[in-house]
């Protein structure tokens, strides 16, 4: 197990500036999602990790050596990309052993071993088919199980499972943990989907559409306490106030214009917070009670009309329009379809919720 450490990193395409100083440490043995927009850097970075770029300054580690200027074939590092890369005229068997018997294993070995990877990722009944035979989930096994037979000190995951259905795709998700918690070895996943990164990460990085890291973190830290707008809906769906805050001891009171106050607890007071700053508030919609009733002890009350009401199944989305026109979004869970409160279009409800619940930003 080796991490991995990006120092001041540079990097330019066409005199476009990609990576600016870019700093990122990737712990030995994680899991390690690295969500951001289409264009942010993310593949860039896979590909500096695994020497396909060059950067143009500062330095790249895989443990204590750096191997800024080290060969792709001299790099314990291997790449699962978004379309595979597999050799079709291969069948199973040849394309995971490929690299095996580059590096001179005897054939007992390589049996041996080829078998071995493809029970641990349920492929052994497929030993002998042709690509073209497999499923797309077969394929991203075969990729998987290609990249990982090398034991490499590290995984760089581009995207792996774009070109999969949802339900291909939650179910291969599920798999790679299983697979990196047996192996121990460091991933590094990318992709622009945050439900992919949620599920899969024991840590994640937020990038930004500038290239820059917004938030490191676990993956429950980032999304329940985002330091940032951007992140806070970048990472899931989210409710965002703005208005001039106030203080008093651990609550932030946040004028918005209308009759009422938010409330927000404020564990630590930082350095920004200061009174008559203007200021965000983050509210995660399944966070929110509604309901048409009055309802005792909550911090904050809102009043508005459902303008719309849309079924997700596990649970059912709001759109509560208030009286300045801004809409809040609503999750409720369907766990109590036959005693939950019936709500309708034009109905008027109130929104209810904990101080405890939202976060306070600066920006």
């Amino acid at each position: 197990m080796k991490s991995i450490k990006l120092v001041n990193i540079k990097k330019s395409f066409n005199g476009e500036i990609i990576l600016d100083n870019l700093n990122l440490t990737i712990p030995a043995g994680k899991f390690f999602a690295l969500i951001g927009p289409s264009g942010c850097g993310k593949t860039t970075i896979l590909r500096l990790i695994a020497g396909f770029e060059q950067p143009d300054g500062g330095k790249i580690f895989l443990g204590d050596e750096e191997i800024t200027n080290l060969p792709i074939n001299e790099r314990h590092v291997n790449t699962v990309f978004q379309n595979y890369a597999l050799f079709p005229h291969l069948n199973v068997f040849d394309n995971v052993a490929y690299g095996l018997r580059i590096r001179g294993f005897s054939r007992d070995v390589i049996e041996n071993k080829v078998l071995k990877m493809l029970r641990t990722v349920h492929l052994d009944a497929h030993i002998y088919k042709s690509i073209a035979q497999l499923s797309g989930g077969q394929k991203q096994r075969v990729a998987l199980a290609r990249a990982i037979i090398n034991e490499p000190e590290v995984l760089l995951l581009d995207e792996p499972l774009t070109a999969l259905d949802p339900k291909l795709r939650e179910r291969m998700l599920i798999e790679l943990i299983d697979l990196q918690s047996k192996l121990k070895t460091t991933f590094v996943y990318v992709t622009h989907d945050h439900f992919e990164a949620l599920t899969v990460a024991d840590q994640m990085a937020i990038m930004n559409s500038d290239g820059e890291i917004e938030q490191i973190g676990k993956p429950e830290q980032i999304y329940e306490f985002p330091v940032s707008t951007f992140v806070a809906k970048f990472v899931g769906t989210t409710n965002l106030f703005k208005g001039v805050v106030s203080f008093a001891d651990n609550v932030a009171e946040v004028s918005l214009g209308l009759s009422n106050l938010i409330k927000v607890y404020v564990p630590e007071r930082k350095s920004w917070m200061v009174d008559g700053k203007e200021v965000f508030v983050s509210i995660r919609p399944e966070k929110i009670l509604i309901s048409k009733k009055e309802v005792e002890g909550f911090a904050n009350k809102l009043q508005g009309t459902v303008e719309a009401i849309i079924y997700h199944g596990r649970s059912t989305q709001y759109n509560v329009r208030l009286s300045n026109d801004h809409v809040i979004h609503v999750f409720e869970q369907n766990e109590e379809h036959f005693t939950k409160e019936v709500i309708d279009y034009g109905d008027s409800v109130m929104l209810y919720w904990q101080k405890e619940n939202a976060v306070l930003l600066e920006r």
